[in-house]
């Protein structure tokens, strides 16, 4: 069984950086591609990234700011979020699924089969 861990939230300023980690265990991490979401209080979780093997994807909201590796390796993914605004106070989620040529499906949450507990990030102004 799957099971993927988050670290690294917090309490930071705006303008602020921060690196939220996603731990994987129980199946072939390489076989999965990678999700990134976060959910504000009173709203639907939202789309962050995914990163499968050689390529990340982002939203329109946080592109240019956000980035999504991987460490294949250590079976680890991780979102590091610079210029950190108030807007992108949310709990965020890493979440595993099987890779599709499709972006679209990819951004939805209902794609993925494994989800962590996820971690809360507070951005204040």
């Amino acid at each position: 069984q799957v099971h993927l861990v988050e670290s690294g939230g917090g309490l930071v300023q705006a303008g602020d950086s921060l690196r939220l980690s996603c731990q994987f265990s129980g199946g072939n991490f390489n076989s999965y591609t990678l999700g990134w979401f976060r959910q504000a209080p009173g709203k639907e979780r939202e789309f962050v990234g995914t990163i499968n093997w050689s390529a990340a994807h982002y939203a329109d909201s946080v592109k240019g700011r956000f980035a999504i590796a991987r460490d294949n390796d250590k079976k680890t993914t991780y979102l590091r979020m610079n210029d950190l605004k108030p807007e992108d106070t949310a709990l965020y989620f890493c979440a595993a699924g099987i890779w599709v040529p499709d972006s679209e499906a990819l951004g939805r949450a209902s794609h993925y089969d494994y989800w962590g507990q996820g971690t809360q990030v507070t951005v204040s102004s």
